[in-house]
């Protein structure tokens, strides 16, 4: 159905203006090599906690870590605390975290800064109030005695299948940060560092007063508590079962998934983590596991003249993936020199190695790609299914290779499909809820389940690369009609009685709900129709009135706020591409609500091409860490405006 609007050739001239100057700028920040890498920005957190791992190894004085103290004080916000996402009004873990890093890099307690970073400290109860993983840095260096913190007996490395929890039922995040530490927490060390720092002055109640115990929940998770009172007491009488063995096990797991550049899982913790356990283990600061691992680290900073700051992960796949789409979207030829590249570099970091996933998918064959770099054990299904539409789309030289690439993806995809029918992030039926009750996983995201939009993610895929027979036929029956059936049916469970999708990996619902009608005009839209329309009719009334769409991080906590929040680039983009993809279902309004929306990115482009965004509109663990991905902002705009100019033809 043509929109009722920029019919005139002044605004299609506007419109064609404004996606060859996105095009531009993008292709000015591809790298020699092919690929697109920008920032990834998250809180101040990943940047303390390193600042503490090289004070703990001695190599502090090879980093430029009195940058560091320059970047923690820019994040200071007036309040005196540090935020989790942008404008939330001051985090306390994250706080004292920052706090503490100040500190350990010499920044005395009667600072200004600090003095105003106390106060908000406190008036939001203190350390004692602090998620476990401040606890657990602060106990490091004797700020916090280990009593306070959770168990985590060694002995669960050996479990393994009948048994009805293994490490496997951890999801893959989790599972890479919690080998390491069942090291640290089995031996409970405590280092002393230069300078020696107290930070007493945190505890709202007092240090002296502090109770060393783990709170209370008043429900039925509270069964972990007196568990852990056994662990406890286990470990007090020297009693706890194959604790040796277990640790051995540990370190072997370590070694064993350490990348050769030095990585381990692709993300800071369990990167940290690892290095934490050599250390706890005995391994000397010039054993190359331990110097690969650093290093790695340091692949992760970010030196400017000013700052220096560490990200939690690095996107290079996902960056690259989605500035394709957005190029191509955008009208860009599909043989551009530049598109090309692009192709082959990615074709070159599909994975052919087995990894973690293959404990709970044995029939599957590898195939998929992953976020960075270099994560041989963790592709996800998110980026290949990114990455085999963004393939799809470009001409390369060899389109037999690219064809046979595409095939391999689809084909683990599809094995990598979970019970409920929905597809999940990096592995099956990675779903045992009770996981996020135990007081160790107060983040709660101890599992990986089914999400509705990596699902839509997945049927997207499918019903693109449908268009082309030929390639259909080389994934064969894997992705079979049986099992996307299974996939639609999770996605249309997965709809709320407003219309709207939960968005897992972005924020939130809006993100959700884009992708979601995405995939079903795609796959179902006869079918699906009254869901179309449903989920259309949400977006539309959630329309901010400049035009724009925005949500806040804090729908995670209340979704009351769902589709609430100031208007971005990245978001109103979203809401766009579910509506222009949708477009056969969409009634008059929705055309409106497109044309407005078309027009907020229109004037709020920049005249080199680009947009400002501040705003947090990535997700890492709802509720808990979010992410400002650097390129969001350029890559979701330009797939909106080049789309919504497709239905203009």
């Amino acid at each position: 159905m043509p929109t009722q609007n920029l019919q005139r050739s002044t605004d299609l001239d506007s419109l064609d203006q404004a996606i060859a100057a996105a095009q531009t700028y993008l292709l000015s920040l591809q790298t020699p090599a092919g690929y697109w890498w920008a920032d990834l920005e998250s809180n101040v957190t990943i940047t303390a906690e390193i600042i503490l791992l090289h004070k703990i190894w001695g190599t502090d004085r090879d980093r430029p870590l009195a940058k560091a103290e320059a970047y923690l004080r820019s994040h200071q916000r007036d309040h005196g605390g540090w935020e989790l996402f942008y404008g939330d009004g001051g985090d306390l873990s994250t706080s004292v975290e920052a706090y503490t890093a100040l500190r350990v890099l010499g920044v005395p307690a009667s600072d200004p800064d600090l003095l105003r970073a106390k106060a908000f400290i406190l008036s939001r109860g203190g350390i004692s109030k602090t998620r476990i993983f401040t606890k657990f840095h602060l106990a490091l260096i004797g700020c916090y005695d280990w009593q306070g913190l959770p168990s985590l007996p060694a002995w669960v490395m050996l479990l393994e299948s009948p048994s009805p929890f293994t490490i496997y039922e951890l999801s893959s995040w989790a599972r890479g940060s919690t080998v390491p530490l069942l090291v640290v927490f089995d031996q409970k060390p405590v280092y002393e560092i230069a300078p020696a720092i107290k930070v007493d002055e945190l505890y709202a109640e007092g240090r002296q007063n502090v109770r060393w115990e783990l709170p209370q929940n008043g429900d039925w998770s509270d069964i972990f508590l007196w568990l852990d009172k056994g662990f406890k007491l286990a470990e007090s009488m020297n009693l706890v079962p194959f604790r040796e063995e277990g640790i051995r096990k540990a370190e072997n797991w370590i070694l064993e998934r350490q990348e050769a550049t030095g990585d381990w899982g692709g993300i800071i913790p369990a990167m940290l983590n690892s290095l934490l356990a050599l250390r706890v283990l005995g391994y000397d600061v010039h054993d190359p596991v331990v110097q690969r691992g650093l290093q790695a680290v340091d692949n992760f900073a970010i030196e400017t003249a000013e700052t220096y700051w560490v990200q939690a992960c690095v996107s290079p796949v996902w960056d690259t993936g989605l500035s394709l789409r957005a190029l191509t979207d955008s009208g860009l030829a599909p043989d551009h020199p530049a598109l090309v590249k692009a192709g082959e570099w990615l074709l070159g970091k599909q994975i052919l190695d087995y990894g973690d996933w293959i404990v709970k998918n044995p029939q599957g064959q590898p195939g998929g790609w992953a976020f960075e770099f270099e994560n041989r054990f963790y592709p996800d299904v998110d980026d290949t299914g990114v990455v085999a539409m963004a393939l799809q789309d470009v001409t390369l030289p060899d389109e037999a290779l690219k064809k046979a690439a595409i095939a391999r993806a689809v084909r683990w995809i599809a094995t990598m499909q979970c019970k409920d029918g929905g597809w999940a992030a990096f592995d099956i039926n990675n779903d045992q809820d009770w996981l996020n009750a135990v007081p160790y996983g107060d983040l709660k995201a101890m599992i990986d389940p089914s999400t509705a939009d990596i699902t839509a993610r997945v049927l997207e895929m499918h019903g693109r690369l449908a268009r082309d027979p030929d390639l259909v036929k080389g994934y064969g029956g894997e992705l079979s009609d049986r099992r996307l059936a299974r996939g639609l049916d999770f996605l249309i469970r997965e709809q709320e009685a407003d219309g709207s999708w939960f968005g897992r990996w972005g924020v939130n619902y809006l993100y959700g709900t884009s992708g979601a009608l995405s995939a079903l005009a795609l796959v179902a839209p006869e079918r699906c129709r009254v869901n179309i329309e449903r989920g259309v009719a949400w977006l539309v009334g959630c329309q901010n009135a400049d035009g724009g769409w925005g949500e806040t991080c804090r729908s995670y906590n209340d979704p009351a706020l769902k589709g609430q929040g100031p208007s971005t680039a990245s978001q109103t983009a979203w809401a766009l591409l579910g509506l222009i993809d949708a477009a056969d279902c969409a009634d008059a309004a929705a055309h409106r609500a497109m044309a407005t929306g078309v027009e907020y990115l229109l004037t709020t482009q920049n005249p080199d091409g680009t947009w400002d965004e501040v705003e947090f509109t990535g997700t890492g663990f709802p509720g808990h860490f979010y992410i400002r991905y650097h390129l969001y902002r350029q890559n979701f705009p330009m797939m909106a405006l080049g789309r919504y100019r497709q239905l203009q033809a």
